[in-house]
Formats: C-alpha cells, sequence, structure tokens
C-alpha cells in the first residue's frame, strides 16, 4: 500500500486537523511533498506540531522520513510542468544557487553511503576483462553516457556507445552483442523503457549487465549483474547528475588504475599526435 492509499484508510480516524492535513496532501501531493511542515500547517491552519504528529500517526518516525517517502513515489508521476511547479514552492524563499549546491552535496554523500563497494569493484573487473562495452544512456542521461564512453576509449579498444532513445534502434544496436561483452546501462526516474528492454534482452543472451541508477527498487535492478547506486532527485526541469557523474568518474578512475600501463602507451601516443598536428593552443610560460 503505498502512502496516499494510506492516508485514504486512516483518514475517518483521524482528528479534525489531521484530517485537513490529510485531505490536503490527497488534492494537493505534486506540491505538499516538496513543502516543510510548517507550510503545511499554514496551508491548511494547524500548527506545525500537528503535521508532525500526523506523520508519526502514519507510522513514521518523522515528518521528514514521510515527506520522503512522498518525494520517492512522485518520481515517476510528476510531468515537466509538475516538476517546475515543485520546485518553484521550494525554492521560492530561499537562495537558488546555494540550495542547489548544498543539495548536490548532500547526494553525493548520501551515494557514498549507499553504494555496495563489492559490487563496485566487480564492475569494474567485468569491464576490463570484457570484449566489448557497450554504454547506454538516453535523454539526460544521455550526458553521462557519452561521458563515459569518452574516456573509456582511451583505456580500451571496442567501445559502441548508444544514445537514441528508440527501442528498436537500441536492440539494432546491441545485435552484435555476445556472452562476452558488458552492458552499462544509465537511467533514472522517469526510466525510459527503451533502455529497460535493452537490458533485459543482454541479460538473456548472457551479457554482464551493469546498471547506474538512483535505487535497488529501480526496474533497472532487476536485470542487472551489478548493481550501482548513485542518488539523483529529479524535481524541477533540470535533474540533480552529480551523484551519478562522480560515481562514473569513480568507474574511470579505477580503470585507469587497473590499466595502468595500457593506457599511458594510448596517451604517449596521443600527446605525439596532438603535439604534431596542433590539436591544443599553446602558451608560452
Amino acid at each position: 500500500m503505498d502512502i496516499l492509499s494510506t492516508i485514504e484508510s486512516k483518514l475517518p480516524s483521524l482528528s479534525k486537523g489531521q484530517k485537513r492535513i490529510g485531505q490536503y496532501i490527497l488534492d494537493e501531493f505534486d506540491k505538499a511533498a516538496f513543502m516543510t511542515a510548517a507550510a503545511i500547517g499554514k496551508a491548511v491552519q494547524v500548527s506545525e506540531s500537528t503535521v508532525v504528529r500526523f506523520a508519526s500517526e502514519l507510522g513514521y518516525q518523522g515528518y521528514p522520513q514521510m515527506q520522503k517517502v512522498l518525494q520517492e513515489m512522485l518520481l515517476n508521476r510528476l510531468t515537466n510542468v509538475q516538476r517546475i511547479e515543485s520546485e518553484h514552492i521550494r525554492l521560492s524563499e530561499e537562495n537558488v544557487l546555494a540550495l542547489t549546491l548544498a543539495d548536490d552535496a548532500e547526494r553525493i554523500r548520501q551515494t557514498r553511503e549507499l553504494i555496495d563497494h563489492k559490487n563496485f569493484d566487480a564492475a569494474v573487473d567485468a569491464i576490463s576483462n570484457a570484449r566489448k562495452i557497450f554504454v547506454l544512456g538516453v535523454r539526460s542521461s544521455s550526458a553521462l553516457a557519452g561521458f563515459l564512453a569518452y574516456y573509456l576509449r582511451y583505456i580500451f579498444d571496442d567501445i559502441k556507445l548508444i544514445t537514441s532513445a528508440s527501442t528498436s534502434v537500441i536492440l539494432e544496436e546491441l545485435v552484435r552483442m555476445g556472452p562476452q561483452d558488458v552492458l552499462i546501462s544509465i537511467s533514472f526516474p522517469r526510466y525510459c523503457r527503451g533502455v529497460l528492454q535493452a537490458q533485459e534482452y543482454a541479460k538473456d543472451i548472457g551479457a554482464c549487465t551493469i546498471a547506474l541508477t538512483d535505487s535497488g527498487s529501480s526496474p533497472l535492478a532487476l536485470h542487472a549483474d551489478h548493481l550501482l547506486v548513485a542518488k539523483s532527485d529529479i524535481i524541477s526541469l533540470v535533474e540533480s547528475l552529480a551523484a551519478p557523474m562522480s560515481v562514473i568518474n569513480a568507474i574511470i578512475a579505477a580503470l585507469a588504475n587497473k590499466n595502468r600501463q595500457k593506457i599511458t602507451q594510448v596517451l604517449n601516443k596521443l600527446e605525439d599526435l596532438w603535439d604534431a598536428y596542433d590539436i591544443y593552443e599553446k602558451f608560452d610560460e
């Protein structure tokens, strides 16, 4: 039973003030999920402590826990317009720059606590030993996929980057995948169906599947040999990709360290090539 169903079932037994809170959340859940306890109390004309007791009545340890559950439930439901409206409520009286930086720092902190180090090490080993590496990320996740694929090409010979949102195109790009290959899938709410189907296909043919996503309850986790969790809340039009990017940086660093001799040879050749063809601007010291 989700939180909205719980509120509906408990509504008749609540006090008059708590009923107003419950009804407000049911009616305006897309906004309420991002409001403070004080703001909800003001909206329905009850005290902040009444809102806190309401959360306890539902079985939560406090208002922040209830709010987190509401926000997680909304990740796959909100349209872009609803996200912008919700973010406007949250940021209307705050310093946008400071709050955004603080939010990103908190997501990285949470990711550091949540990510499974054994899964991370296993994913790095699987990538190192793969015959071919497929990197899949569409829509906003295509930026992450492109960044990862760019640096993987410094280390490995056979990298396939897939950023099309078309399921048919994605599957066509995977037609040469085999059991010795690795698929790295990157997706966050709202999860793209084509990415999920590609991961299921890769799993069916025996390829190793690595998923970078937001939680263990993500649909990507179902077909992932190695699950890498990075917090990425989608509240406004802009997704927070700070934590996923940090995990990708760690993957690249670990692979570079594991393949130090190979990457040194490649970079030495590239430096000669860049110098010979004046690829980069030179400045006199």
